[in-house]
């Protein structure tokens, strides 16, 4: 079995609890289906937050999907001229037989436009 790093990140329309609750759920449980993951699989997780989004911490939306005993943490994402505002950002390290080309990173609502070069699975805003 070997180590692999997952990427993915998901837009908030607005900085609130509930709504950035929901999104990161739906960017975890996303990760987690479309590369065929349960929690034991994951080593640990990385969630970055843009300096706009202060109503929760992203890890709590995780700890609440049972990842009560994967090591977790946040972080401030860089504050860049021009950046996309409001994005929660993750890198997990995960174990699975999947080969490196295979693995599928996930970017949601408008952070679908950071990586679409990566990503195999994303929503518009519309969906």
């Amino acid at each position: 079995m070997a180590v692999r790093a997952v990427r993915g990140a998901t837009q908030l329309d607005a900085d609130d609890r509930d709504h950035m609750l929901e999104r990161v759920t739906e960017l975890v449980t996303d990760v987690m289906e479309a590369n065929g993951l349960d929690v034991d699989d994951f080593i640990s997780v990385i969630f970055t937050a843009t300096s706009d989004l202060v109503s929760e911490f992203p890890a709590y939306a995780a700890r609440r999907l049972g990842f009560g005993e994967v090591p977790l943490i946040c972080a401030r994402e860089l504050e860049i001229a021009g950046s996309m505002p409001r994005v929660v950002r993750l890198m997990a390290h995960v174990e699975t037989d999947l080969p490196r080309a295979d693995i599928t990173h996930v970017y949601l609502h408008g952070a679908a436009a950071l990586r679409s070069d990566l990503t195999r699975v994303s929503r518009t805003p519309d969906e």
